[in-house]
């Protein structure tokens, strides 16, 4: 019994995983309170309890969100050794994000879209965005690119596009086309700094 009582998954628990389902299949204004409750199985107290707000609530399942594919991307990165690869292994990641079942887009995309400015919403979707875009400058940077920062902002705007084709067209595909362009972008601005050798894995080689 007491085995059975410790896995059993808290009512906070039960709210943001019923919160990650819901919000994200059918958007975080379409989904009202009194369902996410009724899936979790709890009392509306425990809402109010463990988060205050449904704004809080939508919060909480953005950061959440923002937990799993930063940790799914940080893996796909450290697996690689040479700046290219690791630069490269972000769009990899994208892969396995499409593969799952239920892709719809990007969580933050679409959560943001429903937001109002400058509500915690689409403050906690900017979060995820900053990440994402700090990690491509750092990662150009370690590449050795002449500007990161515009090789950031080019390969961000390139993985916002594969999530948008990958969830409006079905189409996984989308992160082998989006890796490519990826590629290409990269091996420009390395033949601009005048360090490269050919190919892009010859510079991958380089490390």
């Amino acid at each position: 019994m007491t085995t059975r009582s410790a896995a059993r998954p808290t009512a906070r628990e039960r709210l943001l995983a019923a919160a990650d389902d819901l919000f994200y299949r059918e958007g975080v204004h379409t989904v009202g309170i009194d369902r996410v409750i009724e899936q979790a199985g709890v009392a509306k107290a425990s809402l109010y309890n463990a988060f205050g707000s449904k704004e809080s609530l939508v919060c909480a399942y953005l950061e959440g969100r923002h937990a799993k594919s930063a940790a799914r991307i940080t893996r796909h990165v450290e697996r690689c050794d040479s700046p290219y690869d690791r630069l490269l292994a972000v769009f990899e990641a994208q892969s396995e994000q499409f593969a799952e079942p239920g892709y719809r887009g990007c969580a933050f995309v679409r959560a943001s879209a429903e937001a109002h400015p400058g509500d915690q919403i689409e403050q906690a979707a900017e979060a995820f965005r900053a990440w994402l875009r700090g990690l491509f400058t750092d990662l150009a940077q370690e590449a050795g690119v002449a500007d990161p920062g515009l090789l950031a902002h080019q390969l961000h705007l390139l993985y916002d596009g594969a999530g948008a084709s990958a969830g409006m067209d079905r189409d996984p595909s989308a992160a082998t086309v989006s890796r490519a362009a990826a590629a290409t972008l990269l091996d420009a601005a390395l033949a601009g700094t005048g360090t490269g050798t050919g190919t892009g894995r010859a510079r991958a080689d380089r490390s």
